[in-house]
């Protein structure tokens, strides 16, 4: 009976020594990590006046089992940091920028310094070393252009695709009505292609459906709509003026500085000021302005995947809920 009792014992401890190297494996030494972080992308890519790199250090040694991804370190977003447990902050945006005189609980951004130090949570920043990165945030932003060849500083060469129609029908479906309905008769008839997203009027969710027409199909288009009195009252008709465009330059964020004198048909960019607006539309150049953070934050879902492969999945990553947009649209 006495080895029968005593020939378990070391499967178990087999057991527990797996389950201890299974849990090493979940934590990164912090330099070790900011070094792997490097390779990823370098910071010497960053601009000479930015503030990049490990900006909040808790005292060595400090290990990390969490990184937390956001554009923006906002009070909210610290919150929400704390809760999860995370290590290590990678805010996109550096939330220490301008240099500091002291740290005390006066203002929001050395709150945040605090309660990162207090919570043993560190705080690094790339910016714009992932703005320059050959796999960072800009060459994620010409991926919504289709295929197309991208340069450094100079602009991306984009294929030309042609609008079928010449004009643009949009208008509002909100709940009271039969949105499978609507959009089979619009996709039933020829010359007409069709987008829609959700949309937002007051409180109502509602569905906001795109169409581009051919002069043959608006008509086609009005004659449905004109019966629903609910759809045509809010209908808006533009007719599209054919741009053929060859070469866009795109810089995520504010473009101003970076787009001023390239040549190019389209400037895709967050933020330009107006009379830097006006210049470009003078030379014929057409401007698309998303909203700063929009043409950055989106890249933080494909950044956790590239930091998952590269760090080998050695801890975990994940992304902010609370990190969004500080400008609401109304």
């Amino acid at each position: 009976m006495l080895s029968s009792c005593v020939r378990p014992v070391p499967t178990t401890v087999r057991f527990v020594d797996s389950l201890i190297c299974n849990s090493s494996r979940s934590f990164m030494d912090l330099k070790a990590l900011l070094s792997s972080l490097n390779d990823f992308a370098s910071l010497s890519f960053a601009e000479s006046w930015d503030n990049v790199g490990l900006l909040v250090e808790p005292s060595p040694p400090h290990t990390v089992n969490t990184l937390f991804l956001t554009n923006d370190l906002t009070e909210e977003v610290m919150e929400e940091v704390l809760q999860k447990k995370a290590d290590l902050i990678l805010s996109y945006h550096p939330p220490i920028f301008r240099p500091m005189k002291r740290i005390t609980w006066n203002t929001w951004k050395e709150r945040l310094v605090i309660r990162a130090l207090e919570n043993r949570v560190g705080i690094y920043s790339p910016h714009t070393a992932y703005d320059a990165a050959p796999q960072g945030v800009n060459n994620w932003l010409a991926k919504g252009l289709g295929a197309c060849t991208s340069r450094p500083i100079h602009p991306s060469k984009a294929p030309n695709y042609p609008t079928e129609g010449n004009h643009r029908v949009e208008f509002n479906v909100n709940y009271t009505q039969d949105l499978d309905k609507v959009m089979s008769a619009v996709k039933g008839i020829d010359g007409v292609s069709v987008t829609s997203f959700s949309a937002r009027t007051g409180n109502e969710e509602q569905t906001r459906i795109n169409l581009n027409c051919t002069q043959k199909a608006l008509m086609q288009v009005v004659d449905f709509l004109s019966r629903n009195k609910q759809l045509y009252q809010k209908t808006e008709i533009l007719s599209l003026e054919k741009s053929q465009v060859k070469v866009v330059a795109l810089c995520a964020g504010s473009g101003s500085s970076v787009l001023q004198g390239v040549e190019a048909d389209l400037y895709l960019t967050g933020e330009m000021s107006h009379h830097d607006t006006l210049d470009a539309a003078s030379q014929g150049i057409n401007v698309i302005l998303c909203e700063h953070s929009n043409t950055e934050r989106g890249f933080l879902s494909d950044l956790r995947d590239m930091l998952d492969s590269h760090l080998e999945n050695k801890i975990n990553i994940i992304l902010s809920e609370t990190d969004r947009d500080p400008l609401q649209v109304v």
